[in-house]
């Protein structure tokens, strides 16, 4: 069940999370807007006493002073507006800028904490590309929140004051113009929510088929396939789809805000009329009547600024805040610290795990052990479960039951920071890092991204030896540096896996683009490199299953054979099968 937010719920814990962030600067912000809006009130009485003293000095005699002085008064007032106003801007800004910054950060530690395997889960995809979006509206609902309080229901108090002394229905009429305009907000709420809700998935589509149109990973495939008019047939008709729900919205929005301010008018008319009529009547001065007709344009305006322009933006937003904390309120992959100790190797017992969202498991009740300087190479056709159990033996999965033991260390009870310490490995779907050869190979240590020696030996031990790419040199034609080849670049990330200092290093089918041979003399060479080291391989070429000490075959997330290559290439079942298969394959292209 996915956690539910109710609207003050998110505004607390917004304005909580905006002092942490801002400290006594966002104080010192709220202080601000208190004086900025009760300048208003004084602005208002200033003017009356003015418009009094002019209407008092056009039938009797009075001396220069007797206007000037509340004219200048009303003068200072009008420059502390400014002055409040220009300094509540100034560091409001300031704060919000920072605040999103603090609070984009907190979703990203936070993402990291994650257990792995919801990463596979579109639910929680989905979560996350709102919570991004949210993590910017986040601070801009807890100053509109603040702002309410310091500086809107403080001009409306200090006004409302006023004006009650001057007929106590006039500020009752002025409120109750203002209920359609909290009615239509409520509404605002509702209406983009439930619009976030279903958006949400066709975005994160339309995004990535407008990455498969331009982006460079893509554009090869795209152009040479001529795919281009079907991503954009897809980009398009997403993006449809989501435009029109929008549409749909924003027009029932504002039919439904166009009825309710035509209320909100009629409420300032009739407000109009109270104040001619007590004029004429006698009942307040001509003064009072002047600055409150001129005070009511910004009493509107006021209004206008919080319920459409300042609480109608924010609400379309509420959704993404709610996912956002959804994402912040999630559970961690936490656990106790503790010291990895090799010498007992790695031990998995009895363990299963299943993805999220589906029913079959990936693994089935599974047991191995990896002695410490063991290298065992783990086969199995696609789909077998051969990169779902390292991810297991490595602790970045937890399996659903059972246990993995780590260096000694129990993965379901232990914190990732103490298993990855002295785990290293090289993946299928390695990164490119849009940085130089020598950051992409030090990235696992930055501190030490200067030792040059050290980075050339790993480059050496895994044979990158692209001429023109210099340790400084960027690997990224975006940022006007080169690219390399799928060969070169596979090197580099072996040598970026073997930079990191390890006891336990593991290779997931890393060198499908490097041609047989070369694959070969690579885990070669990572078999001189991994003694004395636990060692993991996975490969679908069963050549290179020889260095192993041990081989494990995988079939439907089960070990279905063990042994070392010879024992299985003897003896009937799947790796023999396999092995056959793959040199008939051979065979056949050397002929």
């Amino acid at each position: 069940m996915r956690k539910k937010y109710g609207f003050i719920t998110l505004v607390w814990r917004c304005v909580r999370m905006y002092f942490r962030a801002s400290s006594w600067f966002g104080l010192l912000e709220q202080i601000l807007a208190i004086l900025h809006s009760s300048s208003w009130a004084v602005g208002i009485i200033a003017t009356q006493l003015l418009f009094d003293a002019v209407f008092y000095a056009t039938s009797n005699d009075v001396s220069f002073w007797y206007v000037a002085i509340p004219l200048g008064v009303l003068a200072l007032v009008a420059l502390a507006q400014q002055v409040f106003n220009g300094a509540e801007n100034f560091v409001a800004e300031e704060v919000a800028i920072k605040n999103m910054g603090k609070f984009m950060v907190m979703l990203h530690n936070k993402l990291q904490r994650i257990p792995a395997k919801n990463f596979e889960n579109t639910d929680f995809l989905d979560d996350v590309n709102k919570a991004r979006e949210g993590a910017e509206e986040v601070a801009e609902l807890a100053w509109l929140s603040l702002q309410f309080f310091t500086y809107y229901v403080v001009f409306f108090a200090t006004v409302g004051v006023y004006l009650f002394l001057l007929s106590p229905l006039l500020p009752i009429v002025l409120l109750a113009a203002f209920i359609p305009a909290i009615i239509g907000q409520y509404l605002h709420v509702k209406l983009f929510t439930k619009l976030e809700e279903e958006n949400a998935p066709m975005r994160r589509r339309y995004v990535y088929y407008q990455r498969a149109i331009v982006d460079r990973e893509f554009f090869k495939e795209t152009r040479i396939l001529g795919a281009f008019r079907y991503f954009h047939a897809l980009f398009s008709q997403t993006l449809l789809v989501v435009t029109r729900k929008i549409y749909r919205t924003e027009r029932k929005v504002a039919i439904i805000m166009l009825l309710l301010n035509i209320a909100s008018f009629a409420g300032l008319g009739l407000s109009t009329y109270l104040l001619f009529t007590s004029t004429m009547s006698g009942l307040i001065t001509v003064g009072a009547f002047a600055a409150v007709f001129a005070a009511l344009n910004r009493i509107f305006y006021v209004m206008d600024e919080l319920l459409i322009w300042n609480l109608g933006g924010v609400t379309k937003n509420v959704g993404k805040i709610a996912n956002y904390m959804r994402v912040l309120d999630m559970e961690e992959t936490d656990g106790a610290a503790g010291t990895l100790d090799f010498s007992q190797g790695v031990v998995a017992e009895s363990i299963n795990f299943s993805y999220p969202g589906r029913d079959e498991p990936s693994i089935k009740n599974l047991s191995l052990s990896i002695k410490d300087g063991e290298t065992i190479a783990i086969v199995g056709e696609n789909g077998a479960g051969k990169s779902t159990l390292v991810r297991l033996l490595t602790g970045i999965y937890r399996p659903d039951n059972g246990s993995v033991k780590i260096g000694g260390l129990d993965s379901t009870k232990v914190h990732p920071d103490s298993l990855y310490k002295g785990v290293s490995g090289v993946f299928q779907r390695y990164q490119r890092y849009k940085m130089t050869v020598k950051e992409n190979v030090a990235i696992s240590d930055t501190t030490a991204v200067e030792d040059i020696a050290k980075i050339q030996t790993v480059l050496g031990e895994a044979e990158f030896n692209e001429p023109t790419a210099e340790i400084d040199t960027m690997l990224s034609p975006e940022f006007d540096g080169i690219d390399l080849s799928g060969g070169q670049w596979q090197r580099l990330a072996i040598a970026r896996g073997l930079y990191r200092e390890n006891a336990f290093i593991v290779l997931d089918e890393p060198t499908a683009a490097i041609d047989p041979i070369e694959e070969a003399r690579i885990y070669n060479q990572f078999k001189q490199l991994s003694k004395d080291k636990c060692a993991i391989v996975v490969t679908h070429r069963l050549g290179s299953a020889k260095l192993a000490d041990r081989v494990v075959v995988m079939d439907s997330g089960e070990i279905v054979d063990m042994g070392t290559h010879d024992e299985l290439v003897a003896r009937p079942g799947k790796y023999a099968d396999m092995w056959t298969a793959q040199a008939e394959w051979y065979e056949n292209r050397s002929t």
